[in-house]
């Protein structure tokens, strides 16, 4: 009995040893390449409007998480917007991304899982009052 727990304590005691050192990570050296495209599909059509607006008019702000995620918020309205919310009907009630907040009724790209922080949204109030605020990632160099 006496043998069996000092190879158990022996045992935890080498399974100890090998957590607290690990496995050396093993660096990969970056590639530079620039990233390959291909031909944009229909729907980003929406987003080149919608950012096109906002930037031409001035409605983008930041926004950050206080965890280092540094956003710039871009906001279209019109016609830009209306396309886009229109766009997203089928595609918000797929994934179940469409709720109604203070009166507006938005659709998003992706299902809110705690806030919008990151994610796209379209809006309207009884079919009129268009506007999407798309979030572009924007790094730490954004508060230089």
């Amino acid at each position: 009995m006496r043998h069996t727990r000092l190879l158990a304590a022996l045992a935890l005691g080498g399974s100890l040893t090998a957590c607290a050192h690990g496995v050396e990570p093993v660096i990969i050296a970056p590639d530079y390449a620039p990233l390959a495209g291909q031909p944009a599909p229909a729907n980003a059509r929406l987003y080149a409007d919608c950012l096109a607006q906002a930037a031409t008019s001035g409605a983008f702000r930041r926004a950050a998480d206080g965890g280092g995620e540094e956003l710039i918020l871009f906001t279209c309205t019109g016609a830009p917007a209306r396309a886009f919310f229109d766009a997203l009907g089928p595609w918000s009630a797929r994934i179940d991304s469409a709720f109604d907040h203070d009166g507006r009724t938005y659709r998003s790209t992706a299902k809110v899982q705690a806030n919008l922080f990151g994610v796209d949204s379209c809006s309207a109030v009884d079919g009129a009052d268009h506007r999407c605020v798309l979030t572009f990632n924007a790094g730490d160099f954004l508060d230089q």
